[in-house]
């Protein structure tokens, strides 16, 4: 890859390894590389360990979405979503187990897929994107058994609430639907630019963020970011970031958020911003924490750039990773 693509390089996605000691980043052109967390996170680390072991075109368009399973990398592009078994990516060698397109109701159509999620209650694959509909797919069958249908525009942002068989969704329409993973019914739809507290009209409705916790939800996007209580349907803080926020995490009694600026934000539950720690891209992403190994607990975030910021303590960024 040359230094004008390097340049004007996204990273896009992200996913550790179900062992937690490898990193998968997608970026805005199709490629996904993986990055050995244990050799980049070594005493005796060199330059080229914070380079990929491995790097391949997973699709034509970027590669909005990453999600690993018990044994396999899933990867989203354009229409389609790929599977990549993690034993073959360690040993280097990248070949698809299997393509598959959701049911869409044209073949011209080719709508972006923006985020995957599992559903551990049936393990299926839950997947929002482009033609404003949630596919459902049956990871056990390989079969896409239902769609979910509601939102008005593009899908963005999907959660899973297990113990009460929810699933919740965040679209550029400006709505959060609250959906029973039984039935496939719509049970509530927030919108959350209606509430004044939450409204940023110069930024627009759109819900590009979306995550929860037992009875609390985060959202923001075009409104601010903010946390909902999710019995009473009700905001409970708002958080006064600037920007749109594209990705927001629970972490321990704090949030974490990213988004337009070159910082991850941290913020207290209450509504308060405790820090702002710089990163290397001007604008994020993606954030995720490794909670898959205790030895390479680390927090990686990416966005307007070929690198790939790793925090050991949340406190600074250690290094970086480089596609």
């Amino acid at each position: 890859m040359g230094p004008i693509e390097l340049l004007h390089m996204s990273v896009f996605s992200q996913s550790f390894s179900p062992c937690g000691r490898f990193l998968a980043a997608g970026n805005n052109y199709g490629d996904v590389a993986i990055f050995s967390l244990s050799a980049a996170l070594s005493p005796d680390a060199s330059g080229s360990s914070q380079k990929p072991i491995l790097s391949f075109t997973a699709h034509e368009g970027p590669v909005f979405s990453l999600l690993s399973t018990d044994c396999q990398l899933l990867s989203a592009g354009n229409g389609e979503i790929s599977a990549w078994n993690w034993a073959e990516l360690i040993k280097k060698n990248a070949k698809a187990v299997w393509t598959k397109r959701p049911n869409y109701k044209s073949s011209l159509e080719i709508p972006e897929i923006n985020s995957m999620i599992i559903n551990p209650r049936d393990n299926s694959l839950i997947v929002g994107g482009g033609d404003n509909n949630i596919h459902v797919l049956d990871l056990e069958r390989g079969v896409f058994k239902s769609v979910l249908q509601g939102h008005s525009d593009y899908v963005h942002c999907l959660a899973v609430r297990e113990r009460e068989a929810e699933i919740l969704s965040g679209g550029e329409d400006g709505a959060v639907r609250i959906w029973d993973s039984r039935t496939g019914q719509s049970v509530h739809c927030i919108e959350v630019h209606k509430y004044e507290s939450c409204a940023r009209p110069q930024y627009g409705k759109w819900i590009s963020c979306l995550t929860t916790d037992s009875d609390w939800m985060l959202c923001g996007g075009g409104p601010s970011l903010s946390l909902w209580h999710l019995r009473s349907l009700s905001p409970t803080s708002i958080f006064p970031l600037s920007g749109c926020q594209r990705q927001a995490s629970f972490y321990q009694d704090m949030i974490l958020a990213v988004g337009e600026g070159p910082f991850v934000s941290h913020c207290l539950l209450g509504g308060e911003v405790k820090a702002q720690i710089p990163c290397t891209p001007h604008s994020l992403n993606t954030l995720q924490l490794n909670t898959n190994s205790s030895e390479h607990r680390v927090l990686t975030v990416g966005g307007s750039s070929d690198h790939i910021d790793v925090f050991t303590n949340m406190s600074y960024r250690a290094f970086s990773l480089r596609f």
